[in-house]
């Protein structure tokens, strides 16, 4: 054996109770688990002594933005110290494969807020394939890719609100067969971001429809996590039922005002359509506010023809005013179908650090002030002079939605972590000790055998992955150690990249990722892909 941890409290992952014993590692598998009175324990070149320690499954983000950080900074401490071992990347519709030269110029301006605009990336990579490719050099956490439909779109269609032509939709559905039988393991949207979002109910269905050919899943971020929620929750039900596809419902909130102490009514809606056979899964992290850019903020139309459209828009006076109506009066549906609160959205990044000084760490609203300014006069110039690249946390959410919707049975953790910005979003760095710290140990929302069950054997069924997600003889020695007793996330919105304590261990394939709590040199990560034919 090669390593052996001696009297851990193994949390398998399946939900079930507990139970002491020493598990043997070889060749990247776990080879033999030895509970007390099983016979003599295993030996190994390695011991570690597990006593008050829990061992569990690596956990994995069912949403996160990675797609530049795993090749920008090797160590990944971010995740790799939360005990993340498999992130799923190309979220909300938007990634930078398939490309090509014109679209990866557009989406690299359209997402710097969410992972810078890559000047620091050698971008060697056109298609699913080359992406997966650069990924297998090795990085610090496992990967799997969902394609992206507003990249897709963009590439075909281009950045124009209206339907894609038949032709036009033949070719996307080509470009998502192709990237499913290159590795990905399903289709993301974002469908409050252009120009994901111009797609109609019939274009999405016929995509989703090959999706479901390839046993891929679909993850939308749907239509509207505001006024009208709960509509566009049963679009995407009802979307996916027709194309026979599975459904992954991203960061699966009720926020602001209108639906305050609404979350039963969503897993009423749940309920019912899994009762009636629909295969449907949801991912939350466990945090209120909510973050993104603020050039999402503004109407759709604000975002047709693309970045550049965009910011020739907000150069004009007439039609820029034209966008503070939609977004402070009528409520735009950038932001959800709510007039937009200045008050609730706080910088907390920006691409050109000249502009940090001055608005990051501070509300929309205090900036303002701050200049003797209206908001929108301090949005409009900001987006302008960082060239849409400002991303913002939005304080809309609700804890009691929060906590209903993480004890549903098909939950499962995503932290939707943007690692770019001078203040982002401490769910980055935090989602998963805070899940274990705060909401098993402090609050008793969920138990730790089911907590963990929801971040490990669970997104592991999602993504089809029947060596992944469990503690048992033959599954890949994707692990973690910690301390049931004093795990926590370290980062707060405060300090935002502090990392979390009481995870000493984390292993990928058998190697040490984490080591008594320090990074190591070890780059185990590969992408991983899906093997299913259609």
């Amino acid at each position: 054996m090669d390593t052996v941890f001696r009297n851990a409290r193994v949390v398998d992952g399946s939900g079930g109770p507990s139970y002491r014993a020493d598990v043997a590692l070889a060749a990247g598998r776990i080879a033999e688990i030895r509970r007390p009175g099983d016979g003599p324990r295993p030996t190994a070149r390695r011991v570690v002594e597990a006593d008050g320690l829990a061992l569990s499954p690596g956990f994995i983000d069912m949403h996160a933005h990675s797609d530049l950080a795993l090749l920008r900074d090797p160590a990944h401490t971010a995740k790799a110290a939360q005990g993340v071992t498999l992130e799923v990347i190309g979220q909300d519709g938007l990634s930078y494969a398939p490309v090509d030269d014109r679209t990866l110029a557009a989406v690299r301006t359209q997402i710097t807020g969410w992972n810078g605009d890559g000047a620091d990336i050698d971008f060697t990579w056109r298609t699913v394939a080359e992406y997966l490719g650069r990924l297998d050099q090795g990085i610090a956490v496992n990967a799997a890719y969902l394609l992206p439909q507003g990249t897709l779109r963009a590439l075909v269609v281009g950045w124009e609100d209206r339907p894609a032509t038949p032709a036009e939709t033949g070719r996307m559905k080509q470009l998502v067969a192709e990237g499913l039988a290159q590795g990905a393991v399903g289709l993301s949207s974002g469908l409050t971001y252009t120009p994901g979002m111009y797609a109609t109910d019939a274009e999405l269905t016929e995509l989703c429809r090959v999706v479901a050919a390839y046993d891929g899943y679909y993850c939308p971020h749907h239509r509207s996590y505001g006024k009208g929620a709960l509509a566009a929750y049963e679009e995407m039900i009802a979307l996916t039922r027709r194309a026979g596809c599975a459904l992954h419902l991203a960061h699966a909130t009720m926020n602001f005002g209108v639906n305050e102490g609404r979350a039963p009514e969503l897993l009423a809606l749940l309920d019912a359509a899994l009762a009636s056979g629909a295969d449907i899964s949801l991912d939350t992290y466990p945090y209120t506010p909510g973050c993104t850019t603020l050039a999402a903020m503004l109407p759709s139309w604000a975002g047709a023809g693309g970045p550049e459209a965009v910011l020739a828009r907000l150069r004009d006076d007439a039609t820029a005013e034209r966008i503070r109506y939609a977004m402070e009066t009528e409520g735009a549906d950038g932001c959800h179908g709510v007039p937009i609160d200045w008050e609730a959205i706080e910088i907390s990044g920006v691409a050109h650090p000249h502009l940090a000084a001055d608005h990051v760490g501070r509300t929309v609203a205090r900036a303002a002030r701050e200049r003797g300014e209206e908001p929108w006069t301090t949005a409009r110039r900001l987006l302008i002079a960082d060239r849409l690249g400002p991303t913002i946390l939005q304080h809309v959410g609700h804890e009691e939605n929060v906590r209903t919707i993480m004890r549903h049975r098909v939950h499962t953790g995503g932290s939707d972590g943007i690692l770019h910005g001078a203040k982002p979003h401490p769910r980055a760095y935090g989602t998963f000790p805070h899940y274990l710290g705060r909401y098993v140990r402090e609050l008793g929302v969920l138990s730790l055998e089911e907590c963990v069950a929801h971040l490990t054997s669970r997104p592991a069924a999602r993504l089809r992955l029947p060596d992944r997600g469990l503690v048992r003889v033959g599954q890949r020695a994707d692990l973690v150690l910690f301390d049931p007793e004093t795990v926590a996330a370290g980062a707060t919105f405060e300090a935002p990249r502090t990392l979390p304590t009481g995870i000493p261990y984390v292993l990928i394939a058998g190697r040490f990722v984490m080591e008594d709590g320090r990074r190591t040199d070890v780059l185990a990560g590969r992408a991983v892909r899906r093997t299913a034919r259609p």
